[in-house]
This record gives C-alpha cells, structure tokens and sequence, in this order.
C-alpha cells in the first residue's frame, strides 16, 4: 500500500466480496425493483412515475473529504477534525429529513435535489472552507480540489447493495475490477417497499427503523462455496509466535458513541455505539494521559490498550437503554445490542519478517463505517460462522448461520508501520497491509505484530418470508450507511507499560505462543 490510502485487499477479502455479489445476483434480486411503482397506483400514470422516481432513492451519497485530507499540519488536526465532524452530523441530518419527507418527494420529483441536496451541499462548502482556514492558517496548503466535494447525490437502492458504488463495480488496489462491474445489482430487495415485518416496523430500506438492513443483505452460509484462499509461506525468517491476552466481552457495558481517534472533543461523533474492552476511559474528550491513568478489563494490568468495535444488535421488534438517544434509535440505529459470548484477542507475525514493537499510542482503524457511499476499497469486514471460518469469509453479506452454529466477525488489522508516525490525517497512511502473496511490507515500512481479533454471537438465525427479513441482525453504524455488513470497522490505541510492548514482539520473533 506505501503511502496510498488504497488498501491492498487480501485474496481473502476478495474472493469474500465475489463470493457475497454472485450470491445476491443469483437470489432474484429484481423482486422489489418495482414495488412503489405499484403501491398506491392511480389512473395518473405521469403522477405514478414521480411517485416511483421520488420514492426510489435509498440514501444520500457524498465524498469523503476526510480521506483526501493527508497532509494536515499536526497544529490544524483537532479543528479539521471538529469539522469533519460536522460534515458527518450535516449528512446525518439530512438522512433524516430524507427518511422522514417520503410523502412529499412522492409528491414532487425535484424535493429531495431543492430541500435535502441542494442545501447540504451548502453547508458542505461553508465547513470545507472552515477546514482550508484551519490548514492555511499555521501555514499548511490547501488542496483546492476538495472544495469540489461539497456536493453530494443521492443513490437508489440497487446502488447501495454490497457496498457497491453508483458506476458500478470495485477495483481493488491492483486496479482489476472485482465480478465484472455487477455489484450494483446484487440487492435490489433493497428499497423494499412498505415492509412489514419485525414487529411491523420495517419499511422503506428495511429494517427495523427503516434503513436496513434489507433481505439481501443476508445469505445462508451453507449454500455459498468456499473462498477462503491459504496464506503466504513462511519464509526463513518469519515471525510466527502470537501473544493472546485477555481483556473480556464487555459484560460491564461499557459503551458509548465517540470516536476519539476519528473525532476528538466530540460528543457522539462515531453517531453509532461502540463496545469498548481494554481501557476503561476512553470517550471524545480522552488524552494519551487520560489512558495511561484508565485502568483496564484486561488480565494483564499492563495491557491498556483500547480496543473498540460497532456493537451489533438484533432487530426482533425489542429496543434498547438508548432507543430515543443520540447514536442510538435517533439515527436509526435500534434492537437490542448483543454482547459477544466470546472476544478473543491475538497479536501475530509476519511470514515475511521478524517484527518491531507497536509505539506507544499507535492508532489503527481496519475497514471502512462508510463503504455503502465510498465503495470497498477499505472495506475489511469479514463475516461467518463456527464450523465455516477456514471455509466461507463474506463482506457484503451478513451469514445465515446453519443450526448450532454462531455468528462470528473477524478483524486482521494492517501490520505495517511507516516506523515514524502513530497517527496520519486520514488515519490511514501511516499503516499499511502487508502484500497478500508474500506477507512482506512495502518500502519503507516495518512489520509490527498484527492484531486480530475474532468474535462470536449466539444468534438466532434471521429468515427470509416473501423477500422480507425477519429477525434481522446487524452492526451499527451511520444512519445513511443502511447497516450494511461491509460497513464493519475495528479500532485499537496501543497503550502499555512495564515494557509490554517489547515483551509481545519478542515472544513473537521467538516463536512462542504467550498469553
């Protein structure tokens, strides 16, 4: 990957994202294409077609400034960061008003571009403009070409599925494309009409608040064929010990909606709630100091790293602590959140390389919340089950998990660091994923030990009634996101003492298994 914000996808992603796509084309994905054409039909054909138009589009879709942005003075990052923040408020706020103007977009063709689009690229430009005064005035440069990401547009349903994207199709970093340009089409259950099901409150994008996540996005993992591809060899000098340790489920709920990496010295502004294990203090407002004093869930005391995920929620008609807050029911994310049964966390090596220790308050984001507007070049979401995970690994989909057997989500996080800079301005740039074939980082970059981590729900298994899901699962995330599988994220701070550090890379390049 380098310095590109491009991730190299693994084989594994890859053939899980083919895999996903061939499958939601092949499950009759036209059966919804058509609904709000005929709901609520008069002898005005012209007026039907406005309705069906208006009533097509699923989400709003706008560019992610924050990507482009990697070369932000360390003296501008909280207050560019302030402002991409607002950036993410503005766009859920408009989702919003999108969800809640249905009658009148059936109404009138041109509602959402004049009251939604139009107005949101407005403000858009004004924070845009904010963000170039931050840069410029400690004497950074300003990409002029981000100014042209104030607009945004709005996509239909079969442009949201799989994390597809409006021209259809993903390249991987290797620039192919992924299933021929056919991603787009994998859903069209989408839009789904006025569903009822789950307690008779999924409607418009499905769901049980209404965007998402919808029967495509759901695939019985027993009828899909094996993609899990085998991993490089060990060279002679791989590092092949792992270090395991012990940090909980998060059975004391320790939750809340910051992402303090992302959006810091703002309240809710991951807008979705997170799991957090590890580090007991972590929220909008913490500092490095903050974490060194937050004691943590871990067996090992010296272990105060943070480690925090979207939780995810079963949609069955109940709610939760937060149904009417911030993060929670307010933006659509609802159900009761499911605690993991199991949480295990494993540092591994490199078949490459022996490894270097992580820095002291290193970041790491792995996938992308926003893959239903960006498109899967980060998307690192991997989604299966007990019995199936050295079988099946999908990213567009969310498993249907065959009887006695449990959901399980897996995160394999970048393990190569520019060996200089704990942070980078999209949070991306100063890590990188090791090359798919040869586990080798690329130039300039150091093997550190990789982090996964690998957790399992008792769930009980979704169904699929006349295209409707009942039953639904899904993880949190932004409103206009749909709750799609692909949006799945992991974060991690790296904070240790008494050289633990040093400690977890030497057990590594030694070969043994330490816990």
């Amino acid at each position: 990957m380098g310095r590109n914000t491009r991730k190299r996808r693994t084989p594994l992603a890859t053939k899980a994202i083919a895999a996903s796509a061939a499958l939601a084309l092949g499950g009759g994905g036209l059966i919804w294409a058509n609904f709000y054409a005929s709901a609520h039909e008069s002898n005005d054909s012209a007026q039907n077609q406005t309705k069906a138009a208006a009533a097509q589009v699923a989400t709003i879709s706008c560019p992610d400034v924050g990507q482009k942005l990697t070369n932000v003075p360390y003296r501008a990052r909280n207050g560019v960061a302030a402002e991409l923040a607002n950036l993410d408020k503005q766009i859920t706020e408009a989702y919003a008003r999108l969800a809640s103007t249905r009658q009148a977009q059936a109404n009138d063709a041109s509602f959402v571009q004049n009251a939604i689009v139009s107005p949101l690229k407005e403000k858009r430009s004004a924070t845009i403009d904010r963000i170039r005064i931050d840069i410029q005035r400690v004497g950074g440069r300003f990409n002029t070409a981000l100014s042209q990401l104030a607009a945004c547009t709005t996509q239909t349903a079969n442009q949201t599925t799989a994390g597809g994207t409006q021209n259809g199709g993903q390249q991987s970093s290797g620039g192919q494309q992924q299933n021929g340009g056919q991603q787009q089409n994998g859903g069209q259950q989408q839009n789904g009409g006025q569903q009822q099901g789950n307690a008779g409150q999924q409607q418009g994008n499905g769901g049980q608040a209404g965007n998402g996540p919808a029967a495509a996005d759901f695939v019985d993992i027993t009828k899909v064929a094996a993609n899990v591809q085998a991993k490089p060899q060990n060279s002679g000098n791989a590092s092949t010990g792992s270090f395991t340790t012990r940090c909980g489920v998060n059975a004391n709920k320790n939750h809340n909606t910051d992402n303090v990496i992302v959006a810091p010295g703002v309240a809710n502004g991951a807008h979705h709630l997170h799991d957090y294990v590890g580090n007991q203090k972590v929220n909008a407002f913490s500092s490095n100091n903050t974490f060194l004093q937050g004691g943590t869930s871990c067996q090992n005391q010296s272990d105060l790293s943070s480690y925090y995920w979207p939780v995810v929620r079963v949609q069955d008609g109940t709610q939760d602590f937060d149904q009417n807050a911030d993060g929670g029911g307010k933006e659509g994310n609802v159900g009761k959140i499911l605690t993991p049964v199991q949480a295990q966390i494993k540092y591994v090596g490199s078949p490459a390389s022996k490894v270097v220790a992580m820095p002291q308050f290193l970041r790491i984001i792995t996938g992308d919340a926003k893959t239903t507007t960006n498109g899967l070049a980060n998307a690192n979401a991997h989604w299966s089950c007990t019995g199936f995970e050295n079988k099946v690994q999908l990213t567009t989909q969310y498993p249907i998990c065959p009887q006695g057997s449990n959901v399980v989500r897996t995160f394999a996080f970048q393990s190569c660091w520019d060996g200089q800079n704990i942070d980078s301005a999209n949070h991306r740039t100063h890590v990188a994923f090791a090359d798919p074939a040869s586990g080798a980082c690329g130039n300039g970059f150091k093997a550190i030990p990789q982090l996964t981590m690998r957790l399992v729900y008792k769930i009980t298994p979704p169904t699929i009634q006349n295209g409707v899901v009942k039953n639904a699962y899904a993880v949190d995330g932004f409103p206009e996101q749909l709750h799609k599988p692909a949006t799945d994220h992991d974060d991690f701070i790296s904070v240790t003492k008494n050289n633990l550090a040093n400690r977890i890379a030497s057990c590594i390049n030694r070969g043994q298994r330490c816990a």
